[in-house]
């Protein structure tokens, strides 16, 4: 990268003025390559060319490819917003976030033969086969064919009929009533086609249609004294409200609904959209972007594009987590569409479920990408949320006090990356002069010193795991503890979120300890999961290492008490032997030969260890 361009540049960035409007980014042949909005124009265009090494990597590609850019103050962050889109429709900006109908189109396929079958099928084939559709999403074809399939009691092997008539005995679909056994041989032609063109009928005109055509011809059957008929009619008719009522999703005062979920990756922001259409889920839709902002900006942008494209758009968006310009994206939506669609964030109940479902799929899409589960993304995601941090926490750090008779207090730093424990990042820490326990001062120690290392490591370069700043801390405590920590990091002058995490009376995790509330976390399964896996890890780790320091505290005293071994020579051997036990299997010359021992000294621990006399050489 060119840094003398770049300092161009952050120089005549610094003079543009702090007031809402539009920024161009241009690049050596002036042609326009990104376009974006800034509530104040200084602070966001700066931005671009300042640390430019840290930008993610596509930020980093579009500003390395910046030559000179351009900029329009508006009087208010709507106009600015307005003026964003009209511009990225012009001009469709390499860096800028462009939709395409990119997606396939699925097809319900009825085949030509004696006995039709009905199928999904990808694209449209050379055949004599009749193709109902194009459906863009292969969500709903293969939904709508099983339904229609299983309402109708239409076989779905691969027999042929009639050739395989009495072959072999019903399958399994027979005997539990989703098929009607036409391999049998006693379901008639006319019969089936009957059942065939209801399904037909089911898969074009929907549901209610379908149960209102059947009703009628139930109640004509049953006027015909042909009950056999009419039961068919029956069991069709509630097929297909069991189908629907199963379909349901959830209850809103709305024919239509969308629901929106997404996570941030390293560099990319991956979105779910689930459309809901009178009571059902219809569709899923995935997208990913690269991350050319804040990710509350990117699916902003995306909002924008996506229903400023749409045919049609629902009354109503249920959103994961609020967006801070969500007024003027329903006021421009509003005018831009001439009608309301109203931007919700759920807390609770059925509606938050379906928020959660929208970011799980979300994370599933991550997940594919990366390394990860679903899990452990949606978790993150959901604990950010909850505990109001801009982004998911990647880094956490945890930590634990842990001290056996109130002699040996050490304390223990677990580190969680990405959801996953990572081990070689785990700390050890003694606390030192303090002669009684004092929870609130062996963790006010162990801060001081894990972020003194981090200061240290800032000036020095060295890599141990001291130098990474944690995006979250979690300290195994109440109110007390998180107060602590808090004016340890404010000591340092640094800005972490730091929260507690809370037992209940059995030892079990409760919920999650701000300074002055407590944020329940029962109702998030993930989040519980990930902050128990946390609090039990630290815990752990903490008394394990409590409980061998307490050992060699222990053994440590025991060769103390023999004249000529003191502290330092007492810990030279644990370092050698590794053991009381082959300390004791070792002979003189053996123990006379470890570093730091005499050979009187080594005499009187023999002695001391086995209660005899050592015979002189």
């Amino acid at each position: 990268m060119d840094m003398q361009k770049v300092a161009e540049l952050r120089k005549k960035a610094n003079t543009l003025p702090m007031e809402p409007g539009v920024y161009l980014m241009q690049d050596r042949r002036g042609e326009i390559i990104y376009v974006g909005k800034a509530k104040k124009l200084k602070n966001r265009v700066t931005s671009y060319f300042r640390g430019v090494e840290r930008h993610l990597p596509k930020v980093y590609r579009m500003v390395e490819m910046v030559q000179d850019f351009d900029y329009i103050v508006t009087d208010s962050e709507f106009e600015a917003l307005v003026l964003e889109c009209s511009l990225i429709k012009l001009h469709s900006p390499k860096y800028n976030i462009l939709l395409k109908d990119d997606k396939g189109y699925h097809y319900v396929c009825v085949t030509k033969e004696e006995y039709p079958r009905i199928r999904l099928a990808l694209q449209k084939g050379n055949d004599d086969n009749e193709y109902i559709g194009p459906f863009i999403s292969s969500m709903v074809v293969k939904q709508t064919v099983e339904e229609a399939n299983r309402a109708f009691l239409l076989p779905t092997c691969r027999r042929k009929f009639p050739e395989d008539f009495g072959k072999e005995r019903p399958c399994l679909n027979y005997h539990i009533h989703q098929c009607m056994g036409v391999c049998s041989g006693k379901i008639s032609r006319e019969a089936y086609h009957e059942a065939l063109d209801e399904a037909l009928q089911f898969i074009r005109t929907g549901g209610m249609q379908s149960v209102e055509k059947l009703t009628e011809r139930m109640q004509e059957a049953a006027e015909a004294l042909d009950f056999e008929r009419a039961a068919r009619y029956r069991d069709r008719i509630s097929a297909i409200r069991r189908i629907t009522e199963q379909q349901k999703v959830i209850e809103f005062p709305h024919e239509s609904l969308d629901v929106l979920g997404w996570v941030q990756g390293e560099d990319k922001i991956y979105c779910s959209l689930l459309v809901l259409r009178e009571g059902r889920l219809r569709d899923k839709k995935d997208f990913s972007f690269d991350c050319m902002g804040e990710p509350e900006e990117v699916v902003t942008e995306f909002l924008l594009s996506y229903y400023m494209q749409a045919e049609t758009a629902p009354a109503e968006v249920f959103l994961e987590r609020e967006l801070p310009d969500r007024p003027l994206l329903e006021q421009l939506l509003r005018e831009y569409r001439g009608k309301k669609i109203q931007f919700t964030v759920p807390q609770r109940g059925e509606s938050r479920k379906l928020c959660q479902m929208a970011q799980n799929n979300a994370a599933q899409e991550l997940a594919r990408d990366t390394n990860r589960t679903g899990k452990e993304i949606a978790a993150l995601t959901e604990l950010g949320r909850l505990l109001g941090l801009q982004n998911p926490p990647d880094h956490i750090e945890a930590f634990d006090i842990s001290n056996i008779g109130g002699q040996t207090i050490v304390g223990g730093m677990t580190v969680f990356r990405r959801g996953r424990p990572e081990k070689r990042l785990y700390k050890k820490f003694t606390i030192k002069d303090q002669a009684a326990p004092d929870d609130y001062a062996a963790m006010e120690q162990m801060l001081t010193r894990r972020l003194t290392h981090y200061r240290e490591a800032a000036e020095t370069g060295k890599k141990d795991g001291f130098e990474i700043l944690p995006d979250l801390w979690l300290i195994d405590g109440g109110a007390g503890q998180v107060a602590v920590a808090k004016r340890v990091a404010e000591q340092f002058g640094l800005e972490i979120p730091i929260f507690g995490m809370v037992k209940d009376d059995r030892h079990r995790t409760r919920a999650i300890r701000a300074e002055n509330e407590e944020i329940a976390i029962r109702a998030s399964q993930s989040v519980f999961r990930l902050v128990t896996n946390i609090q039990d890890e630290t815990h752990r780790y903490a008394i394990s290492f409590s409980r061998k320091k307490h050992q060699k505290t222990g053994f440590a005293s025991a060769l103390t008490a023999v004249p000529g071994i003191g502290e330092q020579r007492a810990a030279k051997l644990l370092k050698h032997f590794k053991s009381m036990t082959a300390i004791r299997a070792a002979d003189v010359e053996t123990l006379a030969k470890a570093p730091g021992m005499s050979r009187p000294a080594a005499e009187a621990l023999y002695r001391h260890l086995h209660g005899e006399e050592t015979a002189e050489n």
